[in-house]
């Protein structure tokens, strides 16, 4: 199951999502591979954040969520050795390579300022309740797109 190939991520105690120092198999994934586990996080998950962990906007993205006691999905590409690849392969699939990219309910929304706005129109929380199940553990769930 996905879900089970997705949780391999270490979960700092401030809540960064870290991805671990196992390299075996991620060296070597195909673009097409590499598109299938980001599909595969994406549908598995109601919020999915594409981030770095050094990345203001992402942050912010991170820190609306929280705010809002939304849980979501926070993968740390810059902790991730194949990380640069799927940035390209986000790239392709929403013509911009910058982070933070969103997905709410499998559908990408745009980066922290377009999830700045949405929140502002009142539009944010009513696309995260279509899909919200509740879930045990904490913000920024641990997966792997290993």
């Amino acid at each position: 199951m996905a879900l089970r190939a997705l949780r391999r991520l270490k979960v700092s105690g401030s809540g960064i999502i870290r991805m671990g120092n196992n390299t075996s198999t991620a060296t070597d994934l195909s673009n097409t591979s590499a598109a299938n586990h980001i599909k595969e996080t994406i549908s598995d998950n109601c919020v999915v954040i594409f981030s770095k962990t050094s990345c203001s906007y992402c942050k912010m993205a991170k820190k609306l969520f929280r705010d809002m006691n939304v849980n979501y999905t926070a993968v740390e590409l810059d902790m991730y050795e194949n990380g640069s690849q799927f940035q390209d392969v986000l790239h392709q699939m929403t013509g911009g390579r910058t982070v933070p990219r969103i997905f709410i309910n499998g559908t990408f929304v745009g980066g922290a300022s377009d999830t700045q706005r949405l929140h502002r129109e009142g539009k944010l929380l009513p696309l995260v309740h279509q899909c919200q199940i509740p879930r045990e553990g904490s913000f920024g769930q641990p997966y792997s797109l290993q």
